[in-house]
């Protein structure tokens, strides 16, 4: 194993150690600090507008592979999509979740059969509300502007891989009239998203929807350790300057030169 390996295998542990330990002093009482993002804050006012007036939520999950490097933001909307559930079970039309991918659109029904279980209204889960609306980026896009267009559906949750086919989502989204908090993984999606949604959601805020959307303790405490690594790392860069400055880098390339 080389040097490279063994540093990434020791971070990923030193940062698998960090969630279980935040999760851990979590579960003791302390109390997490979340910076205030405004699209989560509008997003809550919504939901419970949303309950009180009878109209429904739709969270859309992207069209990510669930086994690609996209997964990732896949699974951070399935999170948001529990969390949805849970918090307007009670409104006369339960929330909707489209995707473009098959795996991740059997996901989402599982998803919404295992939350509305969890909180004892299984009897109240429609196979209907997780829609594979499209296999294509821009068939998937045309197949989930008709949620979007539909007079009951008063928010929208955008929170997955897309590309700039999101542009038709965003774009109707506005003209209707209704809330969109939308964010991607892809940078062609973030930049289509930032100038065609109300609420767009920047970089690695759309990994944070979890903790802000209380989803569960392990992603609040993920978001406690990505902040003690990134200290960590600070700490290192910072530390590789300093060793370049007093000419000791040169030892210790050499001694890594003999490491396999």
């Amino acid at each position: 194993m080389t040097f490279s390996s063994l540093l990434g295998f020791a971070l990923t542990l030193t940062f698998l150690g960090l969630i279980i330990l935040f999760v851990v002093v979590g579960r003791a009482g302390a109390k997490a600090q979340l910076r205030p993002i405004h699209a989560f804050t509008r997003l809550r006012r919504a939901i419970g507008r949303a309950v009180e007036s009878g109209s429904q939520l739709h969270l859309s999950l992207g069209r990510g592979s669930i086994t690609g490097t996209e997964s990732a933001a896949g699974f951070v909307g399935l999170s948001a999509l529990e969390a949805v559930i849970r918090s307007a079970s009670t409104g006369d039309n339960p929330p909707v979740a489209t995707t473009g991918d098959a795996g991740l659109a059997i996901l989402a029904r599982d998803t919404l059969a295992a939350a509305y279980n969890a909180i004892s209204i299984g009897e109240q889960y429609d196979p209907h509300s997780g829609q594979l609306t499209g296999m294509t980026p821009f068939s998937f896009a045309a197949g989930t502007l008709s949620t979007i267009a539909d007079s009951k559906t008063s928010t929208h949750l955008l929170l997955g891989h897309f590309g700039s086919e999101v542009a038709l989502l965003g774009d109707r989204a506005e003209r209707s009239g209704d809330l969109s908090l939308a964010g991607s993984d892809n940078l062609a999606g973030q930049a289509v998203l930032y100038a065609s949604v109300e609420e767009p959601l920047i970089g690695e805020e759309l990994f944070a929807s979890g903790a802000y959307l209380h989803a569960g303790a392990t992603h609040i405490a993920s978001l406690q350790a990505q902040d003690v690594v990134r200290w960590l790392l600070i700490a290192f860069i910072l530390a590789g300057v300093a060793l370049k400055f007093l000419g000791v880098d040169t030892q210790i390339d050499s001694w890594l030169g003999g490491l396999p």
